[in-house]
């Protein structure tokens, strides 16, 4: 289903003359009313007047999460309080958290482009989607919610956690759309089979999977236990929230909704535009959000961008899968490891469970990697020998993949941490030491 086939099917020459309008609406706002945007462009030298056409944008400066933090909390507001109606914010987890403000039209955009997403997984107004994202500052419950209202689907505002709760409401209300982290929708699925519940005899059939990395093996182990087609969704809450791009039903790249979202693909070092269809950092430029006409911002996401035509008919350009961030990699012993290349490794092993946490320590000057992975309660009873076999087998995997020795550990079924929210995949102990 195409929610809104005169945007996301438009000439891509007409596409690209509405980002330049509104791309000089933008940069003029942002300059007459946000006095950190005035002092930034004005030491790069640059006027609104000088941006004719969105091929301009890359006279821009860049905006980063720091300088959220240097404004906090609502220095990049370019409309007064009173026209607020809403604040969301990122956790905060490093430093003081990024707020973002909404307007009541921004509302409305947000709302416009969820629905888009859920559009783009097939889904129509005679849809139950159930929203297991977590609600209150975090954008995903409320983006989700809305949208789906927008949809016209009846939207359960579930939320997360309570998993026996949420495996109910899917048997008593016919789920047909779940909404949530990948890694929760795995929970559901661990908790249905603990209590011999068959999914596959639910009405699901299609999964919107965002908020954390995950990988195409991980997407092939959620096909494999839920009755869905996982759609990977994507977005960030400084650029809005859920719904800056999602992938169709094809499953091959996510479109940008770039009527309102402009994305571009940098060197993470130089800050140069990279050449097409090339891997680098992905940069969001917001087009029509009134609260904050957010300009070039580095996401720190790892993507590349696909130009050529999709067969579900729209014409927006399609972000690759994230495949890591800047700021994730992790440098061990001179090697550079993304735990997405790890991730791939053992979703391809048989006999452990998609539960998995990389330890990082360092004994003396040498850095040490730890990979502990839940084994499956059918291996784990098994004998000793046929472990080791398993242990070894990891071990030269990912020997082979990532050219560094690392010691894995198998650990019991069940005993890894389950989060609601982000999975917590790494944890780097040199930080605290």
């Amino acid at each position: 289903m195409i929610f809104n086939k005169t945007f996301e099917c438009m000439d891509r020459a007409a596409l690209r003359n509405l980002q330049g309008e509104r791309l000089r609406d933008a940069v003029k706002r942002a300059y007459e009313h946000v006095p950190f945007y005035r002092s930034r462009l004005d030491a790069h030298g640059v006027k609104p007047s000088d941006i004719h056409g969105i091929e301009d944008i890359v006279k821009l400066p860049f905006t980063t999460k720091e300088d959220f933090r240097d404004t906090y909390p609502f220095g990049l507001f370019a409309v007064p309080l009173r026209e607020i109606v809403r604040v969301h914010a990122s956790s905060g987890t490093t430093g003081k958290p990024t707020v973002v403000g909404y307007t009541k039209e921004d509302i409305d955009t947000w709302a416009e482009t969820i629905a888009r997403t859920l559009g783009c997984g097939g889904g129509t107004a005679d849809d139950i989607l159930q929203v297991a994202y977590g609600y209150g500052l975090f954008t995903g419950g409320l983006g989700l919610h809305y949208g789906g209202e927008k949809l016209g689907a009846m939207v359960i505002p579930m939320s997360g956690g309570n998993t026996k709760k949420q495996i109910m409401l899917m048997q008593d209300f016919g789920t047909t759309l779940l909404a949530c982290t990948p890694s929760y929708s795995l929970q559901i699925a661990e908790e249905a089979a603990a209590d011999d519940i068959d999914l596959k005899a639910l009405k699901l059939r299609v999964g919107y999977f965002g908020a954390e990395p995950w990988t195409e093996a991980m997407r092939a182990k959620i096909e494999e236990r839920l009755p869905v087609k996982a759609i990977d969704i994507y977005g960030l809450s400084e650029v809005m929230g859920p719904g800056v791009a999602s992938e169709c039903l094809e499953q091959d790249g996510l479109h940008v909704f770039e009527d309102h979202y402009f994305p571009e693909i940098i060197n993470p070092t130089t800050g140069e535009p990279v050449a097409a269809g090339q891997k680098g950092e992905l940069v969001y430029t917001c087009l029509t959000k009134r609260s904050t006409p957010l300009l070039r911002y580095r996401t720190r996401d790892i993507s590349s961008l696909d130009e050529k035509p999709c067969p579900c008919g729209r014409t927006s350009r399609r972000m690759a899968r994230i495949t890591g961030r800047t700021d994730d990699m992790l440098i061990i012993r001179g090697v550079n490891v993304f735990p997405s290349q790890i991730e791939t490794v053992l979703m391809k092993v048989e006999g452990i469970e998609p539960h998995y946490v990389i330890v990082v320590d360092k004994t003396g000057a040498l850095d040490e990697l730890e990979i502990k992975v839940e084994v499956s309660e059918q291996l784990f009873s098994d004998e000793i020998r046929k472990l080791e076999e398993l242990r070894a087998r990891i071990f030269e995997e990912m020997r082979s993949v990532l050219s560094l020795s690392a010691k894995i550990t198998l650990v019991e079924p069940k005993t890894i941490e389950r989060t609601l929210g982000k999975a917590k995949r790494v944890i780097d102990k040199r930080e605290v030491k």
